[in-house]
């Protein structure tokens, strides 16, 4: 028989049960479509965490010491000279206050930065310059806003070479960055050398953040162990001192959190595994229902000549293409739940971070062809399981029995 004959006769034997196909495919339709949602949601989180958080930055080591003895900001070019495998080694000191403008007042955070800070946090230079080592030096009154800051500020007028007042004392805008993750609409982030914000904001020499970036070439891993043992000698950390000590990479972040995700994944794979089995049980009688309906149409055909392998082909064509309608109704509901899911979770972290200064993070759900083919084959497959049982029953039955059933 030809396969466009066959096409022709699975078409019209499903149309025949239009309803009952439908409710059976429910089980595919579901499975699949909760696989395929889990991948691109999954996906997605995990791109807009890279380009958020800048995890993609793999070679940053975060670095503290708590208790009484902290890194102080004289100490940033020691550890830099202590520790070869760093690139460089930056760090930031925490304050707050007033930010004022001529017409425009708010209050805000206050980051006194070391050189290549934005390099670490990837925030962008939109407009100006940084900071040059002699303003650092100098603690000169130099300040950089991001855009929110600016607009706060300035409206929609020129930032860039204005003046800003904070905590009393008058800095120049000198530089415009791109807004970062912890961006608050609302308030104001202002950045300042690190001398500066030592001298004449927060009053204490102690940084409170600390990165270094690893040389290409060395082992991460390596790195942060040499770091520990480094910093515990430099601060002569022992017994219960040694709990101060923090040393984390952002490599670290990243498997761990791939770690999640993938446990995660295997559970929700788990879960729509069952689903997929019960659909393919389904399947499987519905077949049977139809190789017992039908237990007339197939002794007249194999009295006519037709074999056991066309009448197996024809049911197992059945099956299969049952569990790829539900597969493709599947694989767009699929996509489509996980836009709309990732549409919601997008607003509600836009709004917790507008609101509270946390984390905005877009979601936009990865579409993977590969994940598309994985469905497609699992589609196959359970077509092929499930309807073998059907087809391999309707093929055996006696034609002369067959034509006398009633």
């Amino acid at each position: 028989m030809r396969l466009r004959d066959l096409w022709a006769e699975t078409w019209e034997a499903l149309d025949a049960n239009r309803g009952r196909s439908l409710l059976t495919v429910l089980g595919i339709v579901i499975g699949i479509s909760a696989v395929i949602a889990m991948t691109a949601l999954i996906g997605g989180v995990r791109q807009g965490l890279m380009t958020q958080m800048g995890l993609d930055r793999s070679r940053v080591v975060n670095m503290a010491v708590y208790g009484s003895q902290q890194i102080k900001v004289e100490d940033l070019d020691k550890l830099q000279k202590g520790m070869p495998e760093y690139e460089y080694i930056t760090g930031s000191a925490m304050g707050s206050g007033k930010v004022a403008s001529e017409t425009k007042s708010s209050d805000g955070s206050i980051t006194g930065v070391a050189s290549h800070y934005f390099d670490v946090t990837g925030q962008k230079l939109v407009k100006g310059r940084l900071f040059t080592t002699g303003e650092d030096d100098s603690a000169s009154t130099v300040v950089i806003l991001d855009q929110s800051s600016a607009r706060n500020l300035f409206g929609k007028g020129k930032a860039l070479g204005e003046k800003v007042r904070i905590q009393g004392i008058e800095y120049t805008v000198v530089g415009i960055l791109e807004d970062g993750q912890m961006s608050d609409p609302k308030s104001v982030n202002a950045y300042v050398p690190l001398h500066t914000c030592v001298q004449r904001v927060t009053g204490y020499d102690n940084v409170d953040t600390v990165a270094g970036m690893v040389r290409e070439g060395e082992d991460i891993d390596s790195a942060v162990r040499q770091t520990k043992e480094y910093l515990t000698s430099y601060y002569h950390l022992t017994g219960e001192d040694a709990d101060n000590l923090y040393v984390s990479s952002t490599k670290s972040l990243i498997d761990s959190f791939n770690t999640v995700m993938f446990g995660f994944q295997l559970l929700m794979t788990s879960v729509a595994s069952i689903s997929l089995v019960v659909g393919g049980i389904g399947i499987m009688n519905m077949m049977l229902t139809n190789v017992t309906e039908r237990i007339r149409e197939i002794g007249l055909r194999k009295a006519l000549g037709a074999r056991r392998s066309d009448i197996t082909r024809q049911f197992l064509l059945e099956s299969v293409f049952l569990t790829l309608a539900g597969g493709a109704i599947g694989i767009v509901l699929g996509y489509v739940g996980a836009f709309a899911l990732a549409g919601v979770a997008t607003s509600v972290l836009s709004s917790a971070g507008g609101s509270d200064g946390g984390l905005s993070l877009t979601i936009t759900p990865v579409i993977e062809p590969m994940a598309v083919l994985v469905a497609t084959g699992i589609c196959v497959l359970i077509g092929v399981v499930f309807g073998y049982y059907p087809a391999r029953r309707a093929a055996r039955l006696d034609p002369v029995e067959s034509l006398h059933y009633q």
